[in-house]
């Protein structure tokens, strides 16, 4: 039986196919161009979130009555935590004092979790958007 065997310039051959290949593949550059009021939209989204506008998460209601009173737990709570923004809210005939902006309920338990440590009587509530 006559075997030929393969001649080492054909092998040579295959991989030189094999490796010029790799060194001229193609590259390619990606530009995008994107309106600069697209980063003024997201600001202008972010800001209308942190003040509930669009928000559909979760928030912590430290307080339900008069005015006075509404503002007195308002500097307290600013005295003692500046993770969550706080503010007040009207809701005829009172004002409630509402802390943090959570995406998830999980966020928000925790976090009432430790303003329960000043406010006892604290609760986690689900706003209603406003229109």
């Amino acid at each position: 039986m006559n075997s030929h065997p393969i001649p080492k310039i054909f092998i040579v051959s295959i991989l030189l196919f094999f490796v010029s290949g790799k060194a001229v593949a193609q590259s390619a550059t990606l530009t995008v161009n994107q309106d600069p009021k697209i980063t003024e939209l997201l600001e202008l989204k972010k800001a209308l979130e942190k003040d509930r506008e669009f928000s559909d998460g979760y928030t912590i209601q430290l307080y339900y009555g008069e005015l006075d009173k509404a503002n007195q737990v308002l500097r307290k709570y600013k005295g003692s935590y500046s993770n969550w923004p706080a503010s007040i809210e009207y809701e005829t005939p009172n004002y409630k004092v509402w802390a943090g902006n959570f995406t998830t309920r999980i966020e928000a338990e925790r976090a009432l979790i430790e303003i329960q440590n000043n406010f006892a009587s604290a609760f986690i509530l689900k706003p209603e958007r406003r229109k």
